[in-house]
């Protein structure tokens, strides 16, 4: 284990912390996954367990902390994960379960880190668990009756509990927040469950870390439920708005209509999401109650945030940043670090999390040398063509051209050199690193956000591999039907574009062709598909 701390974007200052030993249980999930960091950068030293700690050597911060292979049904690996250990996480719960079964084995699970807790002298407990009515349990959702017991198990037991209670949590990856974001975009007139008029009291996951590590902290133990949220309530077809006009969507209509069943209202998140079935079926059970705190108790406790908390439609616009900003990874590696801010995607999200990318990507090796991929790269466009069928680019610039857009007519300043800002018929260069990267955002008239990477990198046995990626951010429903009614182009365009860059870089120069090849496309294909996550993208 490193002592190097990650920079947490929370700045969280925790006096009472320092040094002091917690275990993160669900380390590998959604919350889990960014309290880690901000736990670090705070000064606690940082214990996580796992069945199976593979699953998270992939973070970031893997090296920073200490590590217990513990499965919570396995009371004597609870009990020696707990060892030294001051506060306990408990993160850990099952979107996917439903009955009494599943209801009792949580349960059980939760009796288990009690015990285990008390057995080892851990001195606090810190849960998360959901808001809901102040109903009797046996009126609630199957997912909600079974995190209410788990709190109260914990609140029973021998070592104190501070049992949070929050509802829809905003930041890209939380399944509540990803569901809001694909029927916003996908649908501009939403037909939907009736649950779309109860009351939602949303919380940023800034939010939610910022009170789990001060639950850590805290002068004397507590033993209490308190609920959070950002202190406005709304409808949850206002949030779906909300959010639309954040992301600078067209109008949204939304008419909820009674469904016969919860389940109904599972399978329609099923269907219109790319959210698993196994998920959005709890999902929906849970939302079809009202998630509403009932007072502002937490803050007998723990302050609110520096600058207070976050209200909704800035917890979207902090979920969505790269995704306005149009920010493009710059590099081929698929080592992505931690996000600087918890509500941005992490590459460990699910991969239904996070906006839609649709990308094209495509690899080609050849003896040419980089110097000389390099000069083909940074020559391309105007005079020079595309290195792929003439007439194809030309149809699409006069497309372009009948809805008020450049077209092809713009050609280049320079024909050998390209700096930041410079114009490639329709093309912008947005960065360029020289000799290695060149990045051209798309100023064509389309139903997104498009860029093109054309890079290069030496091969150890000599030679030079050449990468392209073409990269689109549709926005709502035209510019999926875009990016499907184009891909058949791209098939023909892409393969053949990367063959005969380097054919013409292997012949000498920009626009040489070999004697004996011709620009006609063949079936040589790359990946394409669509990537949920911004900056994760396969090389």
């Amino acid at each position: 284990m490193t002592s190097r701390h990650p920079a947490s974007p929370l700045k969280i200052d925790l006096p009472d912390g320092q040094g002091r030993r917690v275990l993160v249980t669900g380390a590998t999930g959604y919350i889990g996954g960014r309290l880690v960091p901000e736990l670090l950068a705070a000064g606690f030293t940082v214990r996580v367990s796992a069945r199976n700690l593979d699953d998270l050597r992939t973070r970031p911060w893997f090296d920073q902390v200490e590590h217990a292979t513990a499965d919570l049904q396995e009371p004597d690996e609870v009990r020696a994960a707990m060892q030294d250990v001051h506060t306990v996480y408990y993160l850990v719960h099952s979107m996917g379960g439903q009955g009494n079964d599943f209801i009792d084995r949580e349960r059980q699970i939760a009796q288990t880190v009690a015990s285990a807790a008390a057995q080892a002298g851990v001195q606090q407990i810190v849960y998360l668990g959901g808001l809901h009515p102040d109903r009797p349990l046996e009126e609630l959702s199957d997912h909600m009756r079974s995190r209410e017991q788990v709190a109260q198990v914990l609140l029973e037991g021998e070592v104190p509990a501070v049992a949070y209670r929050a509802g829809v949590v905003i930041g890209s990856g939380s399944v509540s927040f990803e569901m809001i974001r694909h029927l916003a975009e996908r649908l501009p007139f939403m037909v939907g469950p009736d649950w779309l008029k109860n009351r939602i009291e949303p919380i940023a996951v800034r939010d939610v870390l910022y009170y789990l590590a001060h639950a850590g902290a805290l002068a004397e133990p507590v033993n209490r439920t308190l609920e959070i949220g950002c202190g406005q309530d709304q409808t949850f077809a206002s949030m779906l708005t909300d959010y639309a006009e954040v992301a600078g969507l067209s109008r949204r209509t939304v008419i909820p209509l009674p469904l016969p069943a919860q389940r109904l209202s599972g399978f329609w998140i099923g269907m219109v999401t790319p959210i698993p079935s196994g998920i959005a079926l709890p999902l929906a059970a849970s939302l079809a109650e009202d998630a509403v705190t009932h007072g502002h108790e937490v803050a007998e406790v723990i302050p609110d945030p520096p600058g207070g908390l976050t209200p909704y439609r800035e917890a979207c616009r902090r979920a969505i940043e790269k995704q306005t900003s149009g920010e493009v990874s710059t590099t081929w590696d698929h080592d992505v670090l931690a996000s600087a801010d918890p509500a941005d995607p992490l590459p460990s999200d699910p991969d239904w999390a996070g906006h839609t990318v649709f990308t094209d990507i495509r690899e080609h090796d050849g003896g040419a040398s980089p110097e000389a991929v390099w000069r083909v790269i940074e020559g391309i466009g105007g005079q020079n063509g595309w290195y792929s069928p003439g007439w194809m680019w030309r149809m699409r610039g006069l497309m372009d051209q009948a809805v008020g857009g450049y077209g092809l007519a713009r050609g280049r300043r320079d024909p050998e050199h390209l700096q930041v800002n410079d114009h490639v018929d329709w093309w912008r260069v947005e960065d360029i690193q020289p000799g290695r990267l060149l990045t051209l955002r798309a100023e064509m008239k389309a139903g997104g956000r498009a860029w093109l990477q054309l890079g290069v990198e030496g091969l150890p046995g000599g030679g030079s591999r050449y990468h392209q990626r073409a990269v689109f951010f549709p926005s709502g429903l035209l510019g999926r039907a875009y990016w499907r009614a184009i891909q058949p182009f791209h098939a023909l365009i892409f393969p053949t574009m990367a063959r005969n860059i380097m054919r013409a870089a292997e012949g000498g120069g920009r626009n040489k062709t070999p004697q004996g090849t011709d620009f006609r496309p063949r079936e040589e294909f790359g990946s394409a598909g669509e990537v949920p996550h911004v900056g994760v993208e396969p090389a």
